[in-house]
């Protein structure tokens, strides 16, 4: 026996209404109707009908009132909705495995074990794998490129902190001596070009190709020759390393990866970044350590002393222990970098870096402002 359901125009036009068809191929709603014969047919005006067996049908997650089912023998995204419950009824009737799973438990096993596998292997890359390949990529990066990356970086840096640049003759010689001689003590090969920026925040940054920039603010916090040399070998050892190409190619390789891992889903979103940030933090605290060690190789090979280093950065800084989750942080606690160059404390064997002159000159390196 078959049966219809369309027994009359004004009846098939009502069913049409409660049955939808999307054949896979397309987001077309397709208004059908239904014919239960040897197979189920699923006709639409003018088109052939699709036929599905019976077995093959799978009811699939439906919201209330509507019966959503799939055919395995169909595309994989063809499926059919059905609101009129007397049409689902009888389509229920007929189909014997319409809610048996899809999937078998060994099926299942095979997807999670492989699932973890993929997951272990992405954790390993990011562990191990990124850190090695950006270790061993960035020493031959061309210096044309980072240039390039450097005078963007540069541009960011005076759109947020200002334009003025700091050149009064008398102080720009004292800070390029005092880069000479950091520079030779450090064997640095890279060109340096040494700039004094007026803005109060107290910072000094390495960019990529050789731009050094001491913050005005910083020069206003230090007491001695010895504070800044430290900050300023420190940056030269981001040079020599080229952590920032290194820290490029990390965080770009992390955040591939986390994207694999994680997938592009409603709701990941924090996810990845809380585990990028923290593989990222960890990695950057490891290539602030290697810059702090380059700093007091340079001052002690100056005859100087590399804590004054520390006690510029505690007096701008505080005390960060008790303010902040040290596992997020990008640099190590300031208290613990004071502690690791008082360690390494030796009375002063040379002269000083600058004369009592000089350092008062640089001092004052913004008394004129281009």
């Amino acid at each position: 026996m078959s049966i219809e359901n369309a027994p009359s125009d004004d009846a098939g036009l009502n069913q049409r209404e409660g049955v939808v068809y999307f054949d896979g191929q397309s987001s077309r709603r397709r208004r059908v109707s239904l014919r239960f014969a040897d197979q189920l047919e699923i006709g639409e005006d003018g088109v052939a009908p699709v036929q599905w067996d019976y077995s093959d049908i799978r009811e699939a997650d439906s919201p209330p009132g509507v019966l959503r089912v799939t055919c395995l023998s169909a595309p994989p995204l063809a499926r059919l909705e059905i609101r009129d419950p007397q049409l689902a009824a009888e389509l229920k009737s007929r189909c014997p495995r319409l809610a048996e799973n899809q999937v078998d438990g060994r099926a299942i096993a095979k997807i999670v074990g492989w699932s973890l596998a993929a997951v272990v292997s992405i954790v390993t890359l990011v562990m191990f794998g990124v850190p090695l390949a950006a270790d061993r990529l960035a020493p031959i990066v061309p210096q044309s490129f980072e240039r390039r990356l450097g005078d963007a970086a540069e541009v960011q840096i005076k759109t947020i902190f200002g334009d003025k640049t700091c050149n009064d003759a008398t102080g720009q010689k004292a800070f390029d001596k005092l880069l000479r001689s950091l520079r030779q003590a450090a064997g640095l090969d890279t060109a340096v070009e040494p700039e004094v920026l007026s803005t109060s925040v107290p910072n000094a940054l390495a960019l990529p190709g050789g731009k050094v920039i001491l913050f005005s603010g910083l020069l206003a916090k230090a007491n001695n020759p010895d504070e800044i040399a430290g900050v300023l070998a420190h940056e030269l050892g981001h040079l020599k390393h080229r952590d920032n190409m290194r820290n490029l190619i990390h965080d770009s390789g992390t955040s591939f990866l986390a994207g694999l891992l994680f997938g592009d889903v409603t709701g990941a979103g924090a996810l990845v970044f809380a585990s990028r940030t923290l593989v990222t933090s960890s990695y950057s605290r490891e290539v602030e350590q290697s810059a702090d060690t380059f700093s007091m190789d340079v001052m002690q090979k100056l005859g100087r002393s590399p804590k004054p280093m520390g006690e510029l950065l505690f007096r701008i800084t505080g005390k960060q222990g008790d303010s902040e989750l040290s596992i997020l942080a990008s640099h190590p606690l300031t208290e613990d970098r004071l502690k690791r160059m008082s360690q390494a404390d030796r009375p002063p064997t040379d002269p000083p870096l600058l004369t009592p002159d000089e350092w008062t000159a640089l001092k004052a390196i913004c008394r004129s402002k281009s």
